[in-house]
């Protein structure tokens, strides 16, 4: 599986900074509402709300390759943000530098603009240790994230579908083993067409 990086990516938390500029280094809620906000040429007819199929929360595998390939297709077209969101290490326990990036971004999500969108939360991981392991702890991370959200800003569990990726969709590509905080991440996607 292989998802596309949106040309308007925001990474934050840039190693080795201190903690008072990782906070100012993270994106604002209005950079994240100009990300994930839809484009005004999207059809107004259904208010930009896009339904999911049965049985597609909180999969990270389709059915086909083909259908699969088409629904990545489709998500590369939506609007989307990147977050690099730190957890403790091979845990998906959040930091107090997480709680600052997914603060801003429920701020985001419960904002006039997009209070009423539907968004996919993908957890990334490095390449270090195995795939199987990497799936689990990016579906988990992806979990940890949706969970904060409800539990801060109150956003309803139907507007929040949580998937784990694990290492595909590399936003730095590295060999097998590789630690790379940038591929450590959260990519946040409005399901609105």
């Amino acid at each position: 599986m292989r998802f596309s990086t949106p040309a308007l990516t925001l990474i934050t938390c840039i190693v080795g900074m201190p903690a008072a500029a990782l906070a100012q280094a993270n994106p604002s809620a209005q950079q994240l509402i100009n990300q994930l906000r839809p484009s005004a040429h999207m059809d107004g007819t259904t208010r930009g709300i896009r339904m999911l199929p049965a049985g597609s929360a909180g999969s990270a595998h389709a059915s086909s390759s083909s259908a699969h390939s088409h629904a990545e297709a489709h998500e590369a077209d939506r609007p989307s943000a990147s977050l690099v969101v730190d957890f403790l290490n091979g845990s998906a326990e959040l930091t107090p530098q997480a709680a600052a990036a997914l603060d801003q971004l429920g701020a985001a999500l419960t904002s006039a603009q997009l209070g009423s969108y539907r968004f996919k939360i993908i957890g990334h991981t490095d390449t270090t240790g195995s795939a199987a392991v990497n799936q689990a702890l990016s579906t988990q991370r992806a979990v940890a994230v949706k969970e904060y959200l409800k539990a801060k800003f109150q956003i309803a569990d139907d507007r929040l579908q949580a998937i784990g990726v694990g290492q595909n969709g590399l936003a730095v590509p590295t060999p097998p083993n590789t630690s790379e905080r940038r591929n450590r991440r959260v990519e946040i996607i409005n399901l609105s067409t």
